[in-house]
């Protein structure tokens, strides 16, 4: 999964500003949602599925589609969300994903490959290979000023690896993120690929189960244990 930028810094008076967009924000779960949701991952992770070629290319294709039946509505969220013109909103977001997709989708094969490896001439006839495995279960924290770009991005990488997702958009862009929550498990495999929505109080919520690998982008006043 490719290192990603980090999202502006913003002052203290215009951290409280977006506090108050926060209160608009839909779909938050509760605790008992949480863990559950937390639990329907790693079960989907154990059964195997998201291992095979075909779930991965299944994945990135409803993706694909996500973002091509629904482009309007991503659209719509982004300029309600940060005021962004809709060839603004190609350009460094929708545009972005489909083309990073389409490149997973294309170099699958080659990144799921066995590497062989140089073993010792005493192993003879032994042969040595790397194999690439998934991490297991993802939590992905994106952030308010990237909000579409920063949440599927990384989805893109951690799905194109095998791996089971959670995403937790930003509680200050409420409306790209109940685009994604609305709509992600309606093209992608629900059980195995997650949107969980809400402010702070999710956010510690998630950082309470474990994870085998977590993604944030935000500021240097995160949590300790978000980084």
């Amino acid at each position: 999964m490719k290192e990603l930028p980090r999202c502006a810094t913003t002052s203290s008076q215009e951290a409280q500003s977006l506090e108050s967009v926060s209160s608009r924000r839909t779909g938050a779960m509760a605790e008992a949602e949480v863990g559950e949701t937390v639990s329907e991952l790693r079960g989907a992770y154990e059964s195997g599925r998201t291992r095979s070629v075909a779930w991965r290319q299944a994945q990135l294709g409803g993706l694909l589609r996500l973002l091509k039946e629904k482009e309007a509505e991503a659209f719509q969220a982004l300029h309600e969300d940060l005021g962004k013109h809709h060839a603004e909103a190609y350009r460094d977001e929708v545009g972005l994903l489909v083309k990073s997709a389409n490149g997973a989708l294309r170099e699958l094969g080659k990144w799921m490959a066995p590497e062989k490896v140089w073993v010792p001439l005493v192993a003879f006839p032994a042969s040595g290979q790397i194999v690439p495995e998934p991490l297991g279960v993802v939590l992905i924290f994106s952030c308010w000023n990237v909000p579409l770009g920063l949440s599927l991005e990384p989805l893109i990488g951690a799905i194109a690896a095998g791996n089971a997702v959670a995403v937790k958009p930003s509680e200050l862009s409420p409306r790209t993120a109940k685009f994604l929550g609305d709509n992600i498990g309606r093209y992608m495999d629900a059980t195995a690929v997650k949107v969980v929505q809400g402010g702070p109080e999710v956010g510690e919520q998630l950082m309470e189960h474990r994870w085998d690998k977590v993604l944030f982008t935000g500021t240097w006043h995160a949590p300790d244990e978000y980084v």
